[in-house]
C-alpha cells in the first residue's frame, strides 16, 4: 500500500512497540489513587467489585486486603501528570506522554492476554500486529526487514512467561510478512558471515541459479511461499552487510550511551535493544517489536517492581528523547504496555501480602509520538482503581487507534481466508479520538 492508497494521510510511518510482558501494576505506577491509603488493608467494597472475572489464584479469595501504591505519585512536566517515584526519567518527558489510565481486556491470564493485543484473539493462529502493517504497508527499506522482534528479560528471570512465535507470526498471511526475531546471543540472525572459503562472489551466484529455479518452480505452481522463499534468500543477503553496521554502536556519541544506561553495552538488555530498535527505525524498519519480561509480580511486588521499573524506564525515556533529538518522534509511534494490570488488592496472605494478581478490568499504557497528544491523561478509575469511570479503551480500540494513525481504516485492511474476510480488529474496535493530537 503507497502513500497513494492509504485510506487517509498518515501520522506517523513506523511503530515501535515497547512491549511489558506480565502485567505492569497501574495502581503502582500510573494511576494515582489516594482513598487506597485511607482504605489500607481493608476489604475493597463487594459494590466495588461486582462480578470481575478474575485469575484462579484469586477468584475464590475470602478476604480482599487494599494494597495502595507502594510509593508516592508525583506531579511531572508543565502538564502535570501524577507517576509514580519509580519512573524518575520517563518524569522527564511527561510532557510528551500520553497516558491512558482506562485501558481494560476480557483476558485473565498471560499468553491469551498477550495473543489478544498482537492478533486480534486469544486463540493463537492469526497474523500479529506487525503483520498486518507490513502487509499493508509494505517496506521501507530493502537492507532490513520490516518487522522486526527483540526479546529480553528482568536480571533475575523472576517472570515465567514465554514469548511465543505466534505473537510475531504471519497467521494466514504470507509467510514473508513474518518478523524476523533478532536473537540476544551470538549474531543477531544466524549465518551472518559466509562458511570458511564461501566468498560473497560465491554466494551471490549460488543465490542467483537458486533465484531462477524458485522462479520456474513459482511459474508452475504459483505458490507464495515459493515468493516467499525468494525474497527471504536476497533479504538474508543484504543483511549479512546490514546487520553488522546496525548492531555497531561505535559511532554512537557517549552522552547517548549514557542515556540508555550501562545496560546498552548488554547484548540483549532491553536497554540494548532500545537503542537497536531506534537504529532500525532510522534505516527504515515498519514495526520494531520490543518484548520485556518481568512484571509479573504475584509474591515479590516490593522488590521486584522497583527492579523492573530500573530495568526498563530510563531506556524508555532514552528512545523517546533520542528519537525527538533526530527527528524521527513526529513520525514515530511509541507505545509502552502490557496484557493487563494487576488487582488493587493484595495477593497472598490477607495480613501481610506480598504482591497483586492479574487485572483486566481496568490497567494503564502510555503512548508517545506520531499523532499523538502529548502531555495528556485520557480515561479514570473509580477511588481503587478497579471500575473505569470515563473513556474506556479496549484493546481493540487501541489496535484501531494505532493504525489509523498510520493511514489505516481498521475496517478495510482486511484478508479473505477460509470463507471470511479477517481484520485485526475482528468486528470490533472505534479509534480513540481523544488520545490524538
Amino acid at each position: 500500500m503507497c502513500s497513494s492508497d492509504l485510506h487517509h494521510p498518515p501520522r506517523a510511518k513506523r511503530v515501535v512497540m515497547l512491549w511489558q510482558g506480565g502485567g505492569p501494576s497501574h495502581v503502582d505506577l500510573f494511576d494515582p489513587k489516594p482513598e487506597m491509603e485511607r482504605h489500607r488493608g481493608q476489604d475493597i467494597p463487594e459494590s466495588v467489585r461486582g462480578t470481575t472475572r478474575l485469575s484462579t489464584m484469586s477468584s475464590g479469595y475470602a478476604k480482599w486486603p487494599t494494597q495502595p501504591a507502594i510509593r508516592p505519585f508525583r506531579r511531572c512536566g508543565q502538564a502535570g501528570i501524577e507517576l509514580s517515584e519509580l519512573l524518575p526519567n520517563l518524569a522527564t518527558i511527561a510532557d510528551e506522554l500520553c497516558v491512558v489510565r482506562s485501558m481494560h481486556t476480557e483476558a485473565v491470564n498471560h499468553a491469551p492476554g498477550v495473543t489478544l493485543f498482537m492478533t486480534g484473539s486469544q486463540v493463537p493462529g492469526r497474523p500479529s500486529m506487525g503483520a498486518w502493517l507490513t502487509y499493508g504497508l509494505g517496506s521501507d527499506t530493502d537492507e532490513l526487514p520490516a518487522f522486526v522482534v527483540m526479546t529480553s528479560s528482568d536480571k533475575g528471570k523472576t517472570c515465567g512467561q514465554l514469548f511465543f512465535d505466534y505473537y510475531w507470526g504471519s497467521g494466514f498471511l504470507p509467510s514473508r510478512f513474518q518478523g524476523v526475531r533478532f536473537r540476544n546471543v551470538g549474531d543477531p540472525v544466524p549465518y551472518l558471515a559466509n562458511p570458511g572459503g564461501v566468498s560473497r562472489a560465491a554466494r551471490r551466484a549460488l543465490l542467483d541459479d537458486l533465484a531462477a529455479l524458485n522462479a520456474e518452480h513459482l511459474a508452475d505452481y504459483g505458490d507464495p511461499e515459493i515468493e516467499t522463499r525468494i525474497a527471504q534468500y536476497e533479504m538474508a543477503f543484504r543483511m549479512q552487510s546490514s546487520v553488522p553496521e546496525l548492531t555497531d554502536f561505535s559511532s554512537e556519541p557517549k552522552r547517548v550511551l549514557d542515556r540508555y544506561g550501562p545496560d546498552v553495552h548488554v547484548k540483549g538488555s532491553f536497554a540494548y535493544n532500545c537503542l537497536v530498535a531506534r537504529r532500525l527505525l532510522e534505516r527504515g524498519t515498519r514495526f520494531v517489536q520490543l518484548m520485556h519480561a518481568g512484571w509479573d509480580q504475584h509474591n515479590n511486588l516490593f522488590t521486584q517492581l522497583e527492579e523492573q521499573c530500573r530495568d526498563t524506564e530510563g531506556p524508555s525515556a532514552a528512545l523517546v528523547t533520542d528519537l525527538k533529538e533526530r527527528g524521527l518522534l513526529d513520525e514515530t509511534l511509541v507505545a509502552w504496555g502490557g496484557e493487563f494490570g494487576r488487582t488493587p488488592f493484595g495477593q497472598g496472605d490477607p495480613t501481610n501480602p506480598k504482591g497483586r494478581d492479574h487485572f483486566g478490568r481496568a490497567y494503564s499504557w502510555w503512548l508517545a509520538g506520531g499523532g499523538i497528544r502529548p502531555g495528556h491523561v485520557h480515561g479514570a478509575t473509580d477511588d481503587f482503581a478497579w471500575n473505569i469511570t470515563a473513556d474506556p479503551v479496549h484493546v481493540h480500540d487501541m489496535q484501531a487507534t494505532m493504525l489509523w494513525l498510520l493511514g489505516i481504516d481498521h475496517t478495510r485492511l482486511v484478508y479473505r481466508y477460509q470463507g471470511r474476510q479477517f481484520r485485526l480488529t475482528d468486528i470490533h474496535g472505534h479509534v480513540v479520538r481523544g488520545i490524538l493530537a
